[in-house]
């Protein structure tokens, strides 16, 4: 199994964060959990870009915004690539 780092975050931090893991490149899958359940998974592919990824979850990203809006905390779980 990958290893995973969780990070809990106010509703007003979720989208920069999220930004922020995409950008550091090593992140296989993302997950939003609120209240002990998955409340958005985002899978990116291993190689790509960080500003491929970035693109390519926007409309993701603009879905979790107005879910932060909504929210006063949640989890995000950060599922990394391993290193060989």
């Amino acid at each position: 199994m990958s290893p995973s780092e969780k990070f809990t975050v106010s509703g007003s931090q979720l989208v920069e964060k999220v930004k922020q893991l995409i950008h550091e490149g090593n992140i296989r899958r993302v997950r939003v959990i609120h209240e002990g359940k998955t409340v958005f998974e985002i899978p990116l592919s291993i190689g790509a870009p960080a500003a491929a990824a970035v693109a390519l979850a926007a409309p993701v990203l603009a879905a979790i915004g107005a879910f932060a809006a909504l929210v006063t905390e949640c989890t995000i779980e950060v599922e990394k690539i391993e290193k060989s």
